[in-house]
């Protein structure tokens, strides 16, 4: 009488639904991953402009002007360098907001230059 070997392994529709389990399970977390992502760059951009606009703040109590660019801030020590912003990663899309007339300096507010709104609904503009 002859052996007759079996030889384990998978069949192909096995890995075909195993594969299709991981698809199906990819389609559902992966949104929920990119929503977070952008989440966390509108959480970064607040926490960097409350740190410009303290800097900011801090800047003028100290010299009774405001600073002629975010450079001064930087070299004047009041920041350890201009961030980049998260949404558009570029530390040169800063838009720059000037003060009233009556005060020296030209950098009184600092807002995000990124297109688009966050997920409340507010263009990151007017933050």
């Amino acid at each position: 009488m002859g052996k007759r070997y079996r030889i384990n392994g998978f069949t192909l529709i096995e890995l075909l639904v195993v594969l299709a389990i991981i698809a199906t399970l990819l389609s559902l977390t992966m949104p929920r991953y990119f929503h977070s992502v952008d989440k966390s760059n509108e959480v970064a951009l607040r926490a960097d402009l409350k740190g410009m606009r303290d800097a900011i703040d801090k800047y003028f109590g100290d010299n009774a002007q405001y600073p002629d660019s975010l450079d001064d801030l930087v070299v004047k020590k009041y920041l350890r360098n201009i961030p980049p912003d998260p949404i558009t990663g570029s530390n040169e899309t800063w838009v720059l907001v000037p003060p009233d007339s009556s005060v020296k300096g030209k950098v009184y507010d600092v807002k995000s230059g990124a297109p688009g709104a966050a997920g409340d609904g507010t263009p990151y503009a007017e933050w």
